[in-house]
């Protein structure tokens, strides 16, 4: 079944863990990506998980099933660029997974960034890792672009762990 695609499915505000479950129950392989963050109330402290990406879920599935996908309560549509169905690819996704298993701070941050150096990190649990950094205030943040859902990850990372890659000669 080499069809099988992940897609961006696009989910009703707050129900992102919802609608994990219900496709999960009917079958389907989904990955939600989770953080874990602290809240403050007037009386108490306690930590949350929340979806890293607000409003998305990634549904691996076959395009002739994406209607049928779309039919568990809180689904809203798959997301669409240029007339396609947005697709991940398992490598983009491996890449979340491993940056939200390392538990490193992170924001999405979903605003077009202009491109800026590429850099490699040298040290830490995200080593080896590629991608662009950007200059936040006074902190190094590390950005992966996951290009199917036009998204930008957000890491902090210090300036020793960061190696900037030059660019090849064309």
């Amino acid at each position: 079944m080499s069809d099988l695609k992940w897609y961006v499915m696009y989910t009703a505000s707050r129900s992102e863990k919802k609608v994990a479950t219900r496709l999960r129950e009917k079958g389907w392989e989904v990955y939600l990506p989770l953080v874990t963050e602290l809240r403050q109330w007037s009386d108490r402290k306690k930590k949350v998980e929340k979806a890293l990406f607000n409003g998305y879920v990634f549904v691996k599935t076959q395009r002739n099933q994406l209607w049928e996908c779309l039919q568990v309560p809180g689904a809203v549509k798959f997301v669409h660029f240029s007339g396609q169905h947005a697709t991940v690819r398992e490598e983009d996704l491996d890449i979340i997974k491993r940056v939200v298993e390392t538990g490193v701070a992170v924001e999405t941050d979903g605003s077009e960034i202009e491109p800026g150096e590429k850099v490699q990190v040298i040290g830490g649990a995200l080593q080896n890792m590629i991608g662009e950094c950007v200059e936040k205030g006074n902190k190094d943040y590390f950005m992966i672009r996951i290009p199917g859902i036009y998204q930008n990850m957000l890491i902090s990372i210090p300036r020793k762990f960061l190696q900037v890659i030059p660019e090849k000669i064309q």
